[in-house]
């Protein structure tokens, strides 16, 4: 299976440098970011995507109907490429970023999911789509975290991906599975 993960548009959360890891609390794209998942759009237009998948968060759910506005095929929800649980929904991301800065693999905040988690997390999603749907071309909308933890898992030097970033509407390719 082929699949291309791509980060949601810029949001408010991203503006307001705030963590949002619930998905109930609604946290929109912001104009940027339509801008964005537009242009991100066009360069995915030619990508034959034979399924898609994106988190249970708006942000990501809107960044994939923009995406989607070229192809035919039918929006799946995921948890599994929700955002790293942190359990500090609401707070600026910087004291997430402080709370784990020493040790990003392996520190679980309290009612939230470590690094090498949600590594697993990813796993069990890409291993299920590609036994589903084996000869797929997937789109998969999520966040940058989640997207950091699938190309973990095909990392031999995590500590340098759990520290790298994606940008909005950034994207990732991969075959799943590792061969």
């Amino acid at each position: 299976m082929k699949i291309v993960l791509v980060r949601h548009g810029e949001s408010e959360g991203n503006v307001a440098h705030l963590i949002n890891d619930n998905p109930a609390r609604i946290v929109n794209l912001t104009q940027r970011g339509r801008a964005q998942a537009e242009t991100a759009a066009d360069s995915l237009r030619g990508m034959n995507f034979t399924q898609a998948y994106a988190s249970e968060f708006p942000r990501a759910q809107q960044t994939a109907a923009i995406l989607l506005r070229h192809h035919a095929c039918k929006l799946n929800i995921d948890a599994r490429l929700n955002e790293r649980r942190s359990g500090m929904d609401g707070l600026p991301v910087q004291v997430f970023n402080d709370r784990v800065h020493d040790d990003p693999l392996h520190i679980k905040p309290e009612r939230g999911e470590s690094f090498l988690e949600q590594m697993e997390r990813l796993r069990g999603f890409l291993d299920e789509i590609a036994a589903r749907h084996p000869e797929a071309v997937v789109l998969a909308v999520s966040h940058e975290n989640p997207i950091l933890a699938a190309l973990a898992l095909k990392s031999d030097d995590l500590e340098a991906v759990v520290r790298s970033h994606i940008d909005n509407c950034g994207r990732v390719e991969m075959v799943w599975p590792v061969v």
